[in-house]
């Protein structure tokens, strides 16, 4: 049986009313886009960034990933400079991204006869941009991001608001994420989850 048989069995076996789905690393593959993205912003400013480091930390939002920055390099720089450059870049490249068929064969299959979010860390525009590439701009019903919340994960926040916009409790709710952050802010959330490293 394929990864993929096995995770949409898994997502089948769970008594849930509504999906939630985390975008980077969960429906769309971008790890290294976004790791090379801010690398190269950050070295602008002298700051380098390590890969083995950043991917330790991959469910941050970019705000609290750049307060572990300064943290760890006991540096500062003009983040709204760094924030520009990454926007630039990222929009400039942004055909590269390819979904992860995996995760988004569920969506796509799902959509219409389930409610479905996405509930990002990420900016929303970069988000909305990022989904429409792929062509999964349509088929969810709301898409949340860390603009919409005091803090991203993992705080509960993004999915607590993810399962009250589809008028559903939290504890109806199955999420499906690729962070340690991630699964921790679903487990706060009382929602169900799916680790879906488990299966790419």
């Amino acid at each position: 049986m394929s990864n993929s048989g096995n995770i949409m069995d898994l997502v089948q076996s769970k008594n849930f009313s509504a999906l939630i789905f985390d975008c980077d690393g969960t429906l769309v593959d971008t790890k290294f886009f976004h790791f090379f993205t801010l690398r190269g912003a950050l070295h602008e400013v002298g700051i380098t960034l390590r890969q083995d480091w950043y991917f330790s930390r991959l469910g941050l939002s970019r705000d609290d990933l750049f307060i572990e920055i300064k943290k760890e390099q006991d540096a500062e720089f003009d983040e709204e400079s760094v924030k520009e450059t990454i926007s630039k870049t990222y929009k400039q490249n942004i055909h590269h991204v390819k979904e992860i068929e995996l995760v988004s064969s569920i969506a796509r299959k799902l959509s219409g006869k389930l409610p479905l979010s996405v509930a990002s860390g990420g900016q929303r525009e970069i988000v909305l941009r990022t989904l429409a590439a792929v062509g999964l701009d349509s088929i969810f019903d709301f898409v949340v991001t860390v603009e919409d919340v005091t803090r991203g994960k993992p705080s509960p926040e993004l999915f607590l608001l993810a399962a009250s916009k589809m008028g559903v409790a939290p504890s109806q709710c199955l999420v499906l994420e690729d962070s340690n952050e991630g699964i921790e802010a679903a487990h706060r959330a009382s929602a169900l989850s799916i680790d879906i490293r488990e299966f790419v």
